[in-house]
């Protein structure tokens, strides 16, 4: 892909079989009538106008994914310049701006992974640990390549769409994967 050009970025969701392995903290905000809703989900930071007041004062977020109802996007606009700048901010492509909330949130806690191409073109993800099963990691493996060849562009595109594919541990070498 030409990362420069609008119309050939990758990005979408997907939900590993074994999940990432990686502990995500999720913030919900919700409308009143959604907040226990959002609190029996697992959501670990739940509220509406109180919870952005409190990251409008202390610039902090404690967490890892944001998601929101349509309501609350207008109350979000304050702080809209904190959570866009960590990657934070609810979004409609990334599934984070929901009317399903419960769902929403047992998706995110149980390892669906969001992924987008960087200024270069490639994609970086976790897709386990090294603690995983080899069956584990080949499972959230192939769901995982399946899912980046469901995002191709529909532009079309000069070379092979998936060029080279690479494994490895967070600081260890990398292994070439034969496509």
């Amino acid at each position: 892909i030409d990362p420069k050009q609008s119309d050939q970025l990758v990005r979408a969701m997907v939900g590993l079989p074994h999940g990432s392995g990686k502990k995500v903290r999720i913030a919900a905000f919700v409308g009143d009538e959604h907040v226990t809703e959002a609190k029996k989900a697992g959501a670990d930071l739940v509220g509406n106008k109180d919870l952005i007041e409190e990251i409008k004062k202390t610039s902090k977020c404690d967490f890892d994914v944001a998601i929101a109802t349509p309501d609350m996007m207008k109350e979000l606009a304050g702080i809209a310049r904190i959570l866009g700048q960590k990657g934070l901010m609810p979004n409609p492509k990334t599934g984070t701006i929901t009317t399903k909330v419960t769902q929403t949130i047992t998706e995110l806690k149980q390892g669906k992974i969001s992924f987008k191409n960087d200024s270069f073109g490639n994609i970086h993800v976790i897709i386990g640990k090294v603690s995983f099963t080899p069956e584990q990691l080949k499972e959230n493996y192939e769901a995982f390549v399946a899912a980046l060849k469901a995002a191709k562009p529909e532009a079309k595109l000069k070379a092979n769409y998936l060029q080279a594919l690479y494994l490895s541990t967070s600081m260890g070498p990398s292994v070439k994967v034969s496509l």
